[in-house]
């Protein structure tokens, strides 16, 4: 499967973060418009820049002048972020890690969250956020964790069903709906836990760095 790097103009990782994923097969690296002045800072060569390029500065635009695949995109119904989505499912791309893709703008952060299911029938994301790691799933999975592990499950609505094995705090067919319950800060008894999803789609939410540390990742 065909694995990519989206890199928006939030808050950058750090280079390392990249490199890391890099290594594991996302080797296709998009700048969603500024996302590009964040990888010139860290000395990255992106494959593509896709955007409307309102964010991006001049001297970036010189930088990668005859070294990238520059694309102006005026398509105001879709985010920068959502244009580089839409040019990787088309190039067959299976898999994104989203970075940068949150900030000092909570409207972009919403957004950010909601493309991941907007976009999930579609192509797998997977973003990245300071020391967080958001995978969106459905039906069962069976998922390799550490013991003690901290793991937040966070449901869309009322007609989502959950049920978990592995857990302190055992789901049983329950509802986890935004803005009503949720599953925060569960901890993971062993190394591995299952969890089956009924008739929707589903947050999880991990230590990025835990992960990264012990293999996970």
């Amino acid at each position: 499967m065909k694995k990519c790097i989206i890199l928006a103009n939030g808050k950058a990782p750090k280079k390392d973060v990249i490199i890391h994923f890099a290594k594991r097969g996302y080797s296709v690296l998009f700048c969603a418009d500024g996302g590009a002045n964040s990888a010139m800072k860290m000395g990255l060569l992106p494959h593509y820049i896709i955007g409307d390029l309102d964010s991006i500065h001049s001297e970036t635009v010189k930088y990668y002048f005859g070294k990238t695949e520059i694309i102006k995109l005026n398509r105001q119904n879709d985010t920068d972020v959502e244009k580089c989505l839409k040019s990787a499912i088309k190039k067959k791309f299976g898999e994104a890690i989203l970075l940068g893709v949150t900030g000092d703008r909570l409207d972009h952060t919403f957004c950010n969250l909601g493309i991941v299911i907007k976009y999930f029938n579609k192509i797998a994301i997977k973003i990245i956020a300071e020391n967080s790691l958001l995978t969106a799933i459905t039906g069962s999975h069976k998922i390799n964790t550490l013991p003690g592990e901290t793991i937040s499950i966070y449901g869309i609505d009322n007609n989502t069903k959950i049920s978990s094995k592995g857990l302190k705090y055992r789901l049983k067919k329950i509802a986890l709906p935004f803005g009503h319950k949720e599953s925060t800060s569960n901890i993971a008894l062993g190394n591995e836990i299952m969890l089956k999803v009924q008739d929707g789609i589903i947050f999880v939410i991990r230590d990025f760095q835990v992960m990264r540390t012990h293999g996970l990742l």
